[in-house]
């Protein structure tokens, strides 16, 4: 693997390791590369506690840190995952918010650590970015009244049904 440049950062309490098991499983081109653990003499550590775990999600390079629960996540990041059809769209949406997260209006959903995630259809930004500007605006319209998208609705309202 190069090495990185850079990477996104998530700060957890003390469920780095966990959240990563779960991102790598539940996302494509998704996986756990290296789990850091705390060596003897770090001051309130205990020996072998994950510390921190860097990974991939959707091929994106992640940091995942166990530094407690000073800092909570919030809506000023989210990740936004393109899907390909309804299927993807539920099993993905349905993975996050049936692992204890929590549905977000407009296709936004929290995952259990309190990170927020976009499921979006490539449809639907085809749709918000549609030529016919009365179209796109009863997209964006049916979108705004959805949690979890759904593809056959944009569709409708890209019709005017």
């Amino acid at each position: 693997m190069a090495e990185r440049k850079a990477a996104v950062f998530l700060w957890f309490d003390s469920e780095a390791e966990e959240a990563a098991n779960f991102y790598s499983e539940t996302f494509p081109d998704s996986s756990v590369i290296n789990i850091i653990r705390a060596p003897e003499g770090v001051p309130d550590t205990p020996a072998g506690r994950v510390q921190v775990v860097e990974m991939t999600v959707l091929g994106l390079p992640y940091v995942l840190l166990n530094a407690g629960p000073h800092v909570q996540p919030n809506d000023a990041y989210s990740l936004q995952v393109y899907t390909e059809d309804q299927d993807e769209t539920d099993r993905l949406w349905d993975a996050i918010v049936g692992n204890g997260g929590a549905p977000i209006m407009c296709g936004w959903c929290k995952d259990r650590w309190g990170y927020r995630w976009q499921i979006t259809p490539r449809m639907l930004m085809a749709a918000l970015s549609h030529p016919d500007r009365a179209a796109s605006a009863r997209a964006q319209a049916a979108m705004m009244a959805m949690q979890k998208i759904e593809i056959e609705v944009i569709e409708a309202a890209l019709q005017g049904a």
